[in-house]
């Protein structure tokens, strides 16, 4: 699924796309939040170049980030308080 996904700062700034599109991984995970099916994302509607399968390898990405990603957020919160 993975193999879908570019991510080439000569395109979008470097954002992360649907690999042969301009279509943006957080532009599909908007639609997917606000509700839209993978198909209806992959239809006339939105995004027609794509497939539901393109769809599916935005939230496997997504995935992969959150999951090798170590979030310190309370840590941070935790100081800010104790130092004010």
């Amino acid at each position: 699924m993975l193999e879908r996904i570019s991510i080439n700062p000569d395109i979008c700034h470097g954002k992360p796309c649907i690999k042969g599109t301009r279509i943006m991984v957080w532009q599909v995970l908007d639609l997917l939040s606000a509700g839209v099916s993978p198909e209806g994302i992959a239809s006339e509607e939105y995004f027609p170049d794509i497939t539901p399968e393109d769809v599916k390898a935005c939230i496997a990405f997504a995935n992969q980030l959150v999951k090798n990603e170590d979030v310190h957020f309370f840590e941070e919160l935790k100081k800010t308080v104790l130092t004010q």
